[in-house]
């Protein structure tokens, strides 16, 4: 087996294909069907495989190499040909490399990568003479064990190859070119669009934005997701469990509560360039309110409502539209969603603790240390519920008596289930 798989990496599927006809023969003769069956099965996909492997240099094993070069860097892309057919390719981006010529980029290249390659094929055909050719064929053939050759194809089916290796470096520079600026446009130049629209003295390289969550005041969280150059910065994240409206919905209070936890005592040197509160006037209100309140005259505070991404700026009664399709718009929603995942999140992962310890309430000899032990230990009701009185048994804190008690309550809720389906 790990011949044939040897076999079809190398691109070799010819050995493959007879090997597998004549064990799929063999196997029907000998009224294996079912094997023969698998064994037909995989001789289609070997084909259909080798039906996509173009025949471009007759026989042979050649790693073909062409660079291209750009402001980004240099490419080197590797096109892998064995028994004549093209089976694979790769390429490699070489930063900081402006002071260096093609010549010594591809010899240090070529040392790199077959230092560590674990097939060396007979042929390698480059796209520009080396100084050190023969060095490095000397090199490469103690690796291999048998004569390799660096070779430069100056026309024919070789060259060609060669020359569509270059023409794909080159693409991949263009493509990666397109990549950067579409990042760009879509983090910085998102930055510094939003700043002009909101007129702002700077643009908001730091942006905190806030969302409550709950289910009718139930649970209240809210959350704080920190962007920085139009990009999330999960590490300065944060997530509050809202004290001041438990059992009544009201997200006023609770914004004033959040920003005051968050703004109350920080220094203006850390302050961020923008916060973003997600709500309208109201929500904005109440956390400009606690913000100024606290000192903080200068930061710019936004609220952005829920419905047509409408921006309310402090003292202004009409909202900011940003335009359809704007860079600007897009962040401001990605800021917004991002900050609503996160709370959602946290709200969900509290409901979960709070419906467990309900139902372990019940349990006898299970109290809050053991509640909070299978909690850490399983993370969820369900692999507590599945967990066998040996798995229970090994939580911190938990003995075997207690595990029993755990397992047997569950067991009894299954069986009065079934009896009631």
């Amino acid at each position: 087996m790990i011949r044939s798989v040897l076999l079809f990496l190398e691109g070799r599927t010819a050995d493959v294909e007879k090997e597998l006809e004549y064990r799929m023969k063999a196997a029907a003769e000998a009224y294996h069907f079912e094997l023969a069956a698998r064994l037909r099965d995989q001789l289609a996909a070997v084909r259909k495989v080798a039906e996509k492997q173009n025949i471009v240099t007759g026989a042979g094993d050649q790693d073909a190499i062409g660079m291209a070069r750009s402001e980004i860097g240099v490419c080197v892309q590797v096109f892998f040909i064995r028994s004549g057919k093209m089976i694979g390719r790769e390429h490699f981006l070489l930063q900081g490399s402006e002071d260096e010529s093609n010549e010594a980029l591809l010899a240090a290249f070529l040392q790199q990568y077959y230092h560590r390659a674990m097939f060396i094929p007979r042929e390698i055909l480059l796209p520009m003479d080396l100084a050190e050719v023969s060095l490095l064929e000397t090199w490469l053939a103690e690796k291999k064990g048998v004569k390799v050759q660096l070779l430069v194809p100056q026309r024919g089916t070789k060259h060609d190859i060669v020359a569509m290796a270059a023409s794909n470096a080159e693409k991949f520079l263009s493509d990666e070119a397109v990549r950067i600026r579409q990042t760009n446009a879509q983090t910085l130049g998102a930055v510094e669009e939003l700043g002009r629209y909101l007129g702002l003295k700077n643009p908001p390289n730091r942006m905190e934005c806030f969302d409550i969550s709950h289910i009718q005041g139930s649970e209240t969280v809210a959350s704080m997701v920190v962007f920085e150059g139009g990009l999330p910065k999960k590490s300065d994240y944060r997530r509050f469990k809202i004290n001041s409206t438990e059992g009544k919905p009201d997200d006023f209070l609770s914004m004033r509560e959040v920003t005051q936890r968050r703004y109350g005592d920080q220094p203006e040197s850390e302050l961020p360039d923008l916060i973003v509160i997600d709500g309208g006037k109201g929500q904005l209100s109440s956390a400009l309110e606690i913000i100024r309140g606290a000192g903080h005259k200068d930061v710019p505070v936004v609220g952005l409502a829920k419905q047509f991404e409408l921006v309310f700026r402090e003292g202004e009664s009409d909202p900011v539209v940003l335009p359809r399709h704007s860079q600007a718009l897009y962040l401001i929603e990605r800021i917004r969603d991002e900050a609503h995942r996160f709370a959602i999140t946290y709200h969900r992962n509290l409901r979960g603790k709070r419906n467990l310890v309900s139902v372990l309430d019940h349990i006898v000899g299970i109290g809050p240390a053991r509640r909070k032990s299978l909690w850490s230990t399983f993370g969820t009701m369900a692999k507590i519920k599945a967990a066998s009185i040996d798995e229970l048994a090994q939580a911190p804190g938990m003995n075997r008596p207690a595990a029993e008690a755990v397992y047997q309550f569950f067991a009894a809720q299954r069986a009065w289930k079934g009896e009631h389906a």
